[in-house]
């Protein structure tokens, strides 16, 4: 059964691991590393959260574990329940249990999320992004005759607009994206070395959110031992490619 992986924030309950009965000798610190080495075995993580057991439940752990695909959830889950790992007694697993009735506001991953699970499906070589315009959009004071000097500091705020695209060149799929970013600026206080980093902020944010905009496009059909990226354009049509695992 095929199973579609957004760029987005996962939230099924099928996606997601109760994990119980952690001992309580380890920190959460260490527990939290220890479990993202055993179920990051199984697929990708988007999170391993470990809480203090509640007062009425005796000393230790449970944890949290959120995983991009349902598939690689259900695997660990299989595998690794009452199994001890990397304790001296077994620990329970329980997989959650979608429910299609309830809807959930997917939230889009962050740039660097995004890139995380395309390194992870395509391969750290299997795309790259293209800035088409990095434009700056500030809004400078009227023009002085010492305006190199005074108007860059007059400004009100930087702003930057972002136009790029995500590619797969192996497929020949492209996903256009576009973002923009704003930075207010306090007139009295800039210098120019506050406003050149502030201005590399504001870009690479634009840059960033460009990204986050192009991988929305982007969705990821896995069959199997079979991978079929699909590029979502705006107007709702589809490019079905197919990548061998």
């Amino acid at each position: 059964m095929a199973e579609l992986v957004p760029f987005a924030v996962p939230t099924g309950s099928d996606k997601t691991l109760l994990v119980w009965e952690l001992s309580s000798g380890p920190t959460a610190e260490a527990l939290q590393h220890s479990l993202f080495t055993v179920f990051s075995q199984f697929g990708l993580l988007y999170s391993v959260r470990v809480f203090p057991n509640a007062a009425v439940a005796g000393p230790g752990f449970y944890a949290v574990i959120k995983f991009y695909s349902a598939r690689d959830a259900h695997r660990a889950q299989k595998a690794c329940n009452q199994k001890q790992l990397f304790q001296k007694s077994p620990v329970k697993i329980r997989l959650g249990t979608q429910h299609k009735a309830v809807q959930h506001n997917a939230l889009a991953l962050n740039s660097s999320r995004c890139q995380e699970l395309a390194n992870y499906y395509f391969g750290f070589n299997g795309w790259s992004k293209r800035i088409i315009k990095l434009q700056d959009l500030s809004d400078p004071e009227e023009e002085t005759e010492n305006e190199d000097m005074v108007a860059p500091l007059q400004r009100q705020s930087l702003k930057f607009f972002c136009a790029l695209e995500v590619v797969l060149p192996s497929y020949e799929c492209r996903s256009p994206g576009v973002g923009m970013a704003e930075e207010p600026l306090d007139n009295l206080e800039e210098g120019p070395l506050s406003l050149l980093m502030k201005r590399k902020k504001t870009q690479k944010l634009a840059i960033q959110k460009a990204m986050t905009d192009a991988f929305q496009k982007l969705q990821i059909v896995v069959l199997g031992q079979l991978l079929f990226p699909e590029a979502v354009w705006p107007r709702g049509g589809r490019m079905p490619l197919r990548l061998q695992l």
